[in-house]
């Protein structure tokens, strides 16, 4: 048995056990990259390996709602995702156990990445917009109530719930209002189906790995508009370019997505701002001012 601060990987193991249904005990960890919220590890036994994140206690709902949208993407039989395994509390910390992915491919696979992405986003849900329960967005509290209309939900818990969280840190968003309103000639025209999506779609929650299979991971799960995902995949660097023309075979994109890009990726920058401050606030206004000048 051995201990790493207030958690015990013998309690971590039991569970993988239990799960599988396979003895493991845990002999070696070893930290690896997970992010900048959590701790992350690779947990194995010489045989078996399991990617493993740990917070603080309190943070188990956030596991929760994780491994919850890994398992409703992993069921979809569309687009890889790290099985999910397990999550709970050992001593003062949370924790989530998934599969352990060799990544570091090349970029052959970004194509089929598209083509994949682009079947999930056909699966879709009877009950609207929205999930079956609230997750994260980064540590930010996502909430997923069930809406039939598009606009009600990105209007109200998208957009809205970030500018309260942000009116309580300070921020200056004078055009608000005026944005929230345009909301109807935005997305006049676009009827999009809730699609199952990742929610976080940035370079940094997708890979290949070293058999050249594409993987996502690190999901803020809900069904939506699909373009959202892809809006994100060109907040903070584009994707290779194969990765669209492959999207874009299956699944083109409506007229109008270039304005609704800017839309969406308003509540990353906005999120960003909540979590981080700095310069987003001022980016986020050059975002609500490039939108309204698309209003006539």
């Amino acid at each position: 048995m051995s201990r790493s601060g207030k958690f015990d990987w013998a309690d971590i193991s039991a569970h993988i056990s239990r799960v599988t249904g396979q003895p493991f005990h845990g002999q070696s960890s070893r930290s690896v990259g997970g992010g900048c919220i959590n701790q992350a590890y690779g947990l194995g036994d010489g045989q078996m390996t399991f990617f493993i994140k740990l917070n603080q206690a309190s943070k188990l709902a956030m596991f929760e709602a994780e491994l919850a949208g890994l398992k409703e993407m992993h069921q979809s039989q569309t687009i890889r995702v790290p099985q999910p395994l397990c999550c709970g509390l050992s001593g003062g910390s949370a924790y989530i156990v998934m599969e352990w992915l060799d990544l570091g491919g090349g970029e052959g696979a970004w194509a089929t990445m598209g083509r994949n992405l682009a079947a999930m986003h056909r699966i879709s849900s009877d009950l609207g917009f929205g999930w079956q329960r609230s997750n994260t967005i980064g540590e930010t509290h996502q909430p997923n109530d069930w809406q039939e209309s598009w606009l009600t939900f990105w209007r109200d818990q998208r957009l809205g719930y970030q500018f309260s969280l942000a009116k309580r840190r300070g921020g200056s968003f004078p055009q608000q209002q005026a944005l929230l309103e345009a909301l109807p000639e935005l997305l006049a025209g676009h009827d999009p189906v809730p699609s199952l999506v990742h929610g976080d779609l940035w370079s940094g929650n997708a890979a290949v790995t070293t058999a050249g299979e594409p993987v996502i991971f690190d999901p803020a799960t809900y069904y939506g508009d699909r373009e959202v995902d892809i809006a994100m995949t060109e907040l903070f660097g584009r994707f290779p370019t194969a990765f669209y023309n492959g999207y874009d075979a299956v699944y083109p994109l409506s007229e109008g997505y270039g304005t609704r890009k800017v839309l969406y990726n308003l509540y990353h920058i906005l999120n960003h701002f909540n979590l981080f401050g700095g310069g987003y606030a001022a980016q986020a206004n050059r975002m609500i001012q490039q939108l309204l000048a698309n209003v006539n």
